[in-house]
């Protein structure tokens, strides 16, 4: 159980909450507010004219509403804002955006009955999910269609995804015996005004994002190993001297990780404690980019991705709804919180990076494959007969092909503001395409990452090396040979690399990565 409300969510309760399904509980200060932020609006709001309670929406605000009418003012928000359109989102991405929208309801200034966040946690809890479409949000006015299918689902319409199959709302209440939400104010513009799909999608993001750096920092440092390469490339005198965060960590770990391998050379021992006198030297000297270059690769990946969570940070803890119901100033302020560009730009630079992630793996993958870079393996790490067998030569084409998506994925969606709602909305952030798109080049990364590792166990196998491999190396050795055995004889190999694939992406990297460098005493050179 995790509680909400009274402090800063971040990235880990997230987390915990939205990948393991850990239930929350919100905090009974928390809830105080809230009901204090509702107690004030409904004497604030009597005689005066206040956007969204007495008003149309948008570009029809200047017409007022009659107070006969109010409550059914908002239900019909929610009802004709219910327009995606595209896939139903998945189970994670929604308990993502309900427990988003959850955080920023708990901070009070939403003007909102304290039903609507209580009703919100049980759905959570009960991992019950309205039906949410990928596609109808612009992110600006909040992700509009999005929550307006979250707002559907509470008022007790629409469909839910529960118990693995969709069903009708009123089926769902029934099996859970709860009351669907009941209007009182303004809960409907409540629930659409934000950044909560966006949001919550992105918090999502960033947590593979991460992984992604921990699982291409290890097979990095793995296909140094099979090449013995010299480990120079990652030692802190290097790397201190270029003042990056990000490069110094990705270099450290290398270090650290890699100090139990029996394969890392060390320059001096083999080129400047002897003399050399051949005039064509066959042992490379320097090894190719995408072997020596990792910390200055990946340093930058994991610097855009620490900026990524700071922001997905600050908006899950942020009041993004418009306007503002500041019952401690006891007033009401309009503005553009609900607007998105700040998660916006960040996961289009996180898309960005993670398809240079899997540009690079893509590279380390050409090269195990192509015995005229690695000069040490047969064509394809083909474990068998030559011609007669292909090895991974049919499994680098998903790869290459994955990597040239994530490419043409990667135009930025922060730029393509296109004015809607009668120019109202006349520049948006399109922030909830952006986080989805994001998703999609991330999952992507996975694929690419399964055939390198695969590749990487082959050759390994091939060289008869897996004893003198690192501890990191080995973990990472063993638990991939559980799935995906040594092979020379031909098969179809697409259901074992969907098994890799989902193996990266539901083991948590993080937690073995840091256990792995705490076991390691000092800071290996």
């Amino acid at each position: 159980m995790v509680s909400v409300g009274k402090h800063k969510i971040d990235i880990t309760d997230f987390g915990e909450i939205v990948l393991h399904d850990k239930p929350v509980t919100i905090d009974a200060s928390a809830l105080a507010v809230v009901k204090r932020s509702y107690e004030f609006l409904k004497v604030f709001s009597k005689g005066k004219l206040i956007y969204g309670i007495n008003t149309g929406f948008g570009p029809m605000a200047q017409y007022r509403i009659d107070d006969a009418d109010l409550r059914q003012l908002q239900y019909n928000l929610v009802r004709s804002h219910s327009s995606g359109m595209g896939q139903v989102m998945s189970p994670r991405h929604t308990r993502a955006l309900m427990l988003a929208r959850l955080t920023t309801m708990l901070l009070g200034y939403s003007g909102i009955h304290p039903d609507t966040v209580k009703l919100l946690a049980a759905l959570i809890n009960a991992e019950a999910y309205p039906c949410v479409y990928t596609h109808g949000g612009v992110g600006a006015s909040g992700d509009l269609v999005q929550l307006a299918h979250l707002a559907l689902g509470m008022i007790g319409e629409g469909e839910f995804y529960y118990k693995g199959k969709i069903m009708p709302a009123k089926n769902v209440y029934k099996a859970l015996k709860l009351e669907p939400l009941h209007i009182h104010i303004r809960e409907g513009l409540s629930i659409l005004n934000g950044t909560s799909a966006m949001t919550g999608i992105g918090g999502i993001n960033v947590i593979m994002a991460r992984r992604l750096v921990l699982w291409s920092l290890l097979l990095s440092l793995m296909i140094n190993e099979m090449m013995e390469a010299y480990n120079d490339s990652f030692s802190a005198e290097l790397n201190n001297v270029k003042l990056h965060n990000g490069q110094i960590k990705i270099a450290g770990w290398m270090r650290k990780l890699g100090a139990g391998s029996k394969l890392l050379r060390k320059r001096d021992e083999h080129l400047y404690d002897r003399q050399v006198t051949e005039e064509v030297i066959n042992d490379k000297v320097q090894e190719y980019y995408s072997l020596r270059c990792v910390p200055q690769i990946l340093g930058p990946i994991l610097d855009s991705v620490q900026q990524a969570q700071d922001v997905i940070e600050n908006e899950l803890n942020s009041v993004n709804d418009n306007p503002v119901v500041d019952h401690k100033n006891k007033n009401i302020f309009h503005g553009g919180n609900f607007h998105g560009d700040y998660v916006s730009l960040e996961m289009d630079k996180l898309k960005l990076v993670v398809t240079k992630l899997s540009m690079l793996a893509e590279r380390q993958l050409n090269f195990l494959l192509n015995p005229h870079l690695n000069q040490k393996l047969p064509a394809f790490t083909n474990a068998g007969k030559l011609g007669l067998n292909f090895g991974l030569q049919g499994m680098q084409y998903p790869a290459t092909s994955t990597v040239a998506e994530n490419q043409a994925l990667s135009t930025s969606l922060y730029i393509h503001s296109i004015p809607n709602n009668n120019d109202n909305q006349d520049i948006v952030s399109m922030g909830c395409n952006a986080a989805i798109i994001c998703s999609r080049v991330i999952e992507n990364a996975h694929e690419v990452l399964a055939v390198e590792l695969v590749a990487l166990m082959q050759a390994i196998d091939i060289r008869k090396i897996s004893g003198k491999l690192s501890p990191a190396s080995k973990w990472l050795y063993d638990n991939t040979r559980k799935l995906f055995p040594y092979f020379k004889e031909d098969f179809a190999p697409s259901k074992k690399l969907q098994e890799v694939k989902a193996w990266l992406m539901e083991t948590d990297i993080t937690e073995h990565f840091h256990k792995e460098l705490n076991a390691v005493k000092g800071d290996a050179k």
